[in-house]
């Protein structure tokens, strides 16, 4: 059993909170040490290829670092970004998260619900976000209020409508972020007729 190479794994869980056993060839750790430890209950498998340590405190963004582990690439958006924010009431049972048009769609036995976008969709209006040691991808507000518009179908119009009131209420979203992305998501005419009845 090899002591100074399980300490080592322990004080990188530590860390990072979560970790890939793909990431351990560049801290010259074996896998083997992954089986060894979860034998004895000191970690456990939380998803594809991910370990977190068994007596860890499960937060309530738990999930979401998981997630943002496992697809790096991926943005949180829609619901799960509405909860980041703090903007709804909803704790959706997946992860809602974005990914490019063209990606291969990542397998994972995590709770994921992708959803494809593509150009500046894709990348405008995200943040970086460090929870449990991993650094996670969120859609700013109003990035995220926009893009409840441009999916009110799978999500509701309800839902889209509550998130821009909440937005505007709490005053975190300025009428300027959200006609800018508003555009980015190509739906400022859907959006247009609400914003005015707000603003009067």
């Amino acid at each position: 059993m090899n002591l100074t190479a399980q300490q080592k794994l322990l004080d990188l869980l530590g860390k990072q909170g979560v970790i890939r056993s793909r990431d351990l060839k560049h801290y010259e750790i074996s896998r083997v040490e992954l089986g060894r430890l979860c034998k004895r209950g000191v970690i456990q498998r939380v998803g594809r290829g991910l370990y977190r340590r068994s007596n860890e405190q499960v937060t309530e963004h738990q999930t979401l670092t998981e997630v943002g582990k496992a697809i790096p690439n991926g943005v949180v958006c829609l619901l799960s970004a509405l909860r980041f924010h703090d903007l709804t009431t909803q704790a959706p049972f997946e992860v809602w998260m974005a990914i490019d048009v063209k990606a291969h769609l990542p397998k994972t036995t995590l709770p994921i619900k992708f959803v494809r976008f593509s150009g500046t969709a894709l990348s405008d209006g995200v943040e970086t976000h460090r929870m449990d040691g991993v650094e996670i991808k969120v859609y700013c507000l109003a990035k995220t209020v926009a893009d409840c518009f441009k999916y009110r179908h799978k999500i509701g119009l309800d839902v889209a409508l509550e998130a821009l009131r909440e937005s505007r209420k709490s005053g975190r979203c300025t009428i300027d972020d959200l006609w800018r992305y508003a555009k980015v998501c190509r739906v400022s005419n859907v959006m247009r007729p609400y914003m005015e009845a707000m603003a009067i």
